[in-house]
């Protein structure tokens, strides 16, 4: 089988993702680069490759996180998940409304920004039976405003001393996508890292009751709705990590494979955020999702610099 230059040429980008001086936010541009110069040459699989890579790399964290961290971590982000993600979701479908945006587009943006991006659409699409275009427009949302905010957050962070625990926090609320918070975190430090990924994993458990309801008000068969399984090997490697001594000389083998592994993620998915995709998306819809996402981001920022100090 023959390899084309466009082939070798991003074969060599994703090589670069191995490299020590590379990290996430590069990772992203780099891929953003390249989709700007060149198409994908491994499109198909390039979906696929990104939705195991990103789980794979997100067990692999769990072998560095403690459970009394985690339980930690999980404590103190209950409440902001709780309050953040009923707020962020009413006022989406609020200015929706008022904005006379399509109603399947809302409940994408908003459970997208509510929960954790890309995979809440992906859980709560089936269930209210939007069709490929409304997928995409949501999807097209919610990586443009992931982009900026793993290149964003970790400089408002410093500029404002938040501290590594704040952070974490502040990450798994109010960035969207999953592989933005960690990668956004891991640039912030390694406290932050295991905080936010804790967090957002625990966040992303929301999308079984919003997609209840959401199944409920469309009555759609609750069967449709898809349980995020890889979540239980994510808190079965925290239980290895904290239970088992002897797993401590393969850890931090495992979680620098794992990090490696996101910052790919990262690339791939820039690699796919070519400027014409988002010219079809159209001014409401981003309207709406930069709306709430600063609406959450801003929230939580003030919540959490007051009671967790």
């Amino acid at each position: 089988m023959k390899i084309s230059i466009h082939q070798i040429v991003f074969l060599l980008f994703c090589m670069a993702c191995f490299l020590p001086m590379v990290n996430p936010p590069i990772a992203l541009a780099l891929g953003i680069i390249y989709a700007q110069m060149a198409k994908n040459p491994f499109q198909q699989k390039t979906q696929s490759s990104i939705n195991w890579l990103l789980k794979l790399s997100v067990i692999g964290l769990g072998f560095v996180i403690n459970i009394d961290k985690a339980l930690a971590a999980g404590k103190d982000g209950f409440f902001f998940t709780i309050i953040s993600i009923s707020l962020t979701i009413g006022l989406g479908i609020l200015v929706g409304k008022i904005f006379k945006i399509d109603k399947k587009i809302t409940k994408l943006i908003s459970s997208g920004t509510a929960i954790c991006g890309g995979s809440a659409i992906a859980a709560v699409s089936p269930i209210i039976k939007a069709d490929p275009k409304q997928i995409s427009i949501a999807i097209g949302c919610v990586f443009l405003l992931n982009s900026i905010a793993l290149f964003l957050f970790p400089a408002i962070g410093h500029f404002f001393n938040m501290s590594q625990h704040q952070f974490g926090i502040w990450s798994a609320i109010a960035i969207h996508d999953t592989s933005s918070v960690i990668g956004a975190a891991q640039v912030y430090g390694n406290e932050a890292l295991e905080i936010a990924t804790t967090v957002k994993l625990a966040r992303a458990l929301w999308i079984l009751p919003v997609s209840v309801l959401f199944a409920l008000s469309s009555h759609t068969p609750l069967k449709k709705i898809k349980i995020p399984y890889f979540i239980g090997l994510f808190i079965l490697a925290i239980l290895v990590n904290t239970y088992i001594p002897n797993i401590a000389i393969l850890s931090p083998k495992i979680v620098s494979i794992s990090k490696i592994g996101l910052t790919l993620v990262l690339f791939l998915i820039g690699s796919g955020l070519h400027y014409k995709s988002f010219k079809r998306v159209g001014v409401r819809p981003v309207f709406l999702a930069i709306i709430i996402w600063i609406f959450i981001s801003v929230i939580s920022f003030i919540g959490i610099m007051e009671i967790i100090k």
